[in-house]
């Protein structure tokens, strides 16, 4: 059985937001470390506050495992002569392996028979081992930022204050900066700073709790989850549940206590996100609802400390909150004094980006941009869209958004209601955001939809047209985001778009800031959303051989793409599928580079070229209905009635005739096919298994 590999590295107070992470990787550096030098372990564990990462690693090997090494020498034929003595090569050999010529043995390769050299490496104790591996743990970390500290070269997140590194009990020996690693480990800063010995893992879970420290995440989540409800349940509601505050808090946090404070009612008359967004987004706290879920007077706020006096807390917490509140109220009145519609002017003072002009020329550019795409999906909505349009970046000119930038749209939307504006305009200003995070909500109305495609191909157009590009590391403009967001809204909505007809008309409008050619622009941007587009469909499930053959043939539109690629899913259970994939192939080699013909029936030799003709001629129109109807997968299967004649015709017919005339005309036919089936797919491309 093996032993105990204990590692905590102390430090600062580690950003919340590093730790998750810093956890995952420190796992996967040890579980590859250990690895690499061949020692055997059982579970790693890893769980972590803002001042400690700790590592236990269970069932550890003593050594390493042994290793056989094996080295090839000269060809048995060159190493030894006709009696069998061995030649200057094998000698040498031997002696360069350290071992006597006897030693070698002779083994068969493809090649033939070579020598080869046997080591046998005997492992080493794990106990020397372990101070160069943790080293790589420690320093192998990779954080978001870093930073040093003293005089010191090291970097971590945060200055480090102590080391516990034991292997069974005893302290694994290595050095960090300035810090000797050691046995002990501290107790929570403020209620019990003092340092103490451990010697297992069970012991060091039972003195971090003694010394007021839960170092397990899982267990501190739980205790925030259970006491804010029943804090919650104690003000007579429940809490607003947000995962993302709950694992925030939890990193914030190394003893979780919960208390309940209080405002002012009248703060309730204020719009509801911006109660919620002061309590989570600005001071971590959990906002309190009722049973039908409207907000009440109350607040949780998890600390770090175990109160002596809790109304302190609460009394301390509520005067902070108090004051945010009052300032948004302040912000709300002083914004309703000047309507949405005449802020808009104001968004001239307003700089979009250096290359691409002011907030009000990105307005007017996609307000264009969104007519062209309403008289596309529904003409009716047009005077909502273009009003929605010129009111969705007004609120940025508010001094609400200015504070709360998290509320941009939402202020747009309470205060085109608070004016009269239609509630669709008024819905679609706070739409045209959406989604703001991968896999996030996504527009309701089609005017939310269509003003948030025009801004978001806007924005995409307008960087590509000014050859900022996103690089493979680097994304300043969030144009990834953006892109999956316009996919995303189109495949919700089922828009029949053409995607380049959208970035034509888009480039169109940006025509007199674009500083390259718009051919070029619209080619990468094409490229850009076929990328994305890709992506996130084999992230779905969608086989990637499927994937790439649907865009193979060109992306024109989201939703006929997805909708050939469900329908070739369905068609490879057929059992005519894979042979005809795999005649294509051959058609798609043989066809390679030629360019169209027209088919002379009066040209062809044998009844196999006829047969494929026809029967070619009798399908072709139906799966052209169907290809325009969207009912792909019936295109598929009208089209594999040419399974047979397709293999009939490969058998019996030399498509590469002497005949130049019959060789064009065979071309041309199989050319005809080809180009039938590439309405739906390349099949070339999908993975056979001929």
């Amino acid at each position: 059985m093996g032993k105990e590999l204990l590692l905590e590295i102390g430090t600062e107070e580690i950003p919340a937001a590093f730790l998750p992470k810093a956890l995952k990787d420190m796992e996967e550096i040890v579980r590859k470390e250990l690895a690499a030098n061949r020692i055997r372990h059982g579970e790693v564990r890893t769980m972590g506050t803002p001042r400690r990462l700790f590592l236990a690693a269970a069932d550890v090997a003593e050594r390493q495992e042994d290793q056989v090494i094996e080295k090839l020498g000269p060809a048995r034929r060159v190493a030894f002569d006709e009696q069998g003595n061995p030649s200057r090569a094998a000698l040498g050999f031997a002696k360069g392996q350290g071992l006597d010529i006897s030693a070698l043995e002779t083994i068969a390769t493809e090649k033939g028979e070579y020598l080869c050299a046997r080591k046998k490496i005997n492992g080493e104790a794990t106990e020397s081992l372990l101070p160069a591996i943790l080293t790589k743990v420690i320093t192998g970390i990779p954080f978001r930022k870093s930073m040093r500290w003293s005089d010191l070269e090291f970097r971590f997140a945060r200055p480090i204050h102590w080391l516990l590194a034991l292997f069974d009990g005893r302290i694994v020996p290595f050095r960090i900066g300035n810090i000797e690693s050691g046995s002990a480990s501290r107790g929570h800063r403020f209620m019990s700073p003092a340092s103490f010995p451990v010697d297992s893992l069970a012991e060091y879970l039972a003195k971090t709790r003694d010394h007021f420290v839960i170092v397990d995440p899982v267990e501190r989540k739980k205790i925030i989850r259970e006491e804010t409800q029943k804090a919650a349940e104690s003000a007579g509601g429940r809490v607003f549940h947000h995962e993302e505050l709950l694992e925030t808090v939890t990193f914030l946090t190394e003893y979780p206590t919960v208390v309940c404070g209080s405002f002012d009612r009248e703060y309730l008359e204020l719009p509801r996100e911006v109660l919620i967004t002061t309590m989570i987004s600005h001071q971590k706290y959990f906002p309190v609802l009722d049973e039908n879920g409207a907000l009440l007077p109350f607040f949780l706020t998890v600390n770090n400390t175990l109160a002596h006096d809790p109304a302190v807390v609460r009394r301390g917490n509520e005067r902070v909150i108090r004051a945010r509140l009052a300032d948004a109220r302040f912000f709300f009145e002083e914004d309703r004094k000047i309507p949405l519609d005449r802020r808009v002017e104001d968004l001239k003072k307003v700089i979009f980006h250096t290359l691409l002009g002011t907030s009000y020329e990105k307005v007017v550019r996609f307000r264009k941009l969104a007519g062209w795409i309403a008289d596309r999906i529904d003409p009716v909505l047009g005077a909502r869209v273009e009003r929605a349009a010129t009111l969705a970046k007004a609120d940025l000119d508010t001094q609400m958004v200015g504070e709360f930038a998290e509320l941009q749209g939402v202020m747009g939307r309470e205060y085109a209601l608070l004016a009269g504006e239609d509630s669709v305009v008024a819905k679609a200003i706070y739409e045209h955001y959406l989604p703001t995070a991968a896999g996030g909500e996504l527009p309701e109305t089609d005017a939310g939809a269509i003003v948030s495609i025009a801004d978001k191909m806007d924005t995409i157009c307008a960087f590509f047209g000014v050859d900022l590009i996103p690089t493979g590391t680097a994304d300043p403009y969030a144009l990834r985001r953006q892109a999956i967001g316009v996919i995303n809204i189109i495949l919700r909505k089922r828009y029949p778009l053409p995607v380049d007809g959208l970035i034509e008309e888009s480039l169109a409008v940006l025509d007199p800031l674009l500083k390259r050619a718009a051919a070029d622009a619209k080619a990468d941007v094409l490229e850009f959303f076929r990328g994305r587009f890709e992506n996130q469909l084999i992230s779905q499930g969608h086989p990637y051989d499927v994937v790439a053959a649907v865009l193979a043939t060109g992306l024109q539109d989201f939703v006929r793409a997805e909708e050939k690629i469900l329908a070739m899913e369905t068609f490879k259970s057929h059992v005519d599928f894979q042979p005809l994939a795999i005649a294509f192939k051959r058609v798609v080699n043989i066809i390679r580079d030629f360019q169209n013909g027209a088919v002379d029936p009066s040209l062809f030799a044998g009844p196999e070229e006829k047969d494929l003709h026809e029967v070619f001629i009798q399908i072709r129109q139906t799966v052209l209905v169907h290809i325009a109807g969207g009912d792909y997968h019936a295109a598929l299967i009208e089209m594999a009635r040419l399974r047979k004649p397709v293999d009939a015709f490969f058998e019996t017919v030399l498509v590469m005739a002497e005949d130049k005339r019959v060789r064009f005309n065979r071309l041309s036919l199989l050319k005809e096919i080809a180009d039938l089936f590439h309405g739906i797919a390349d099949f070339s491309r999908i993975v056979t298994e001929g």
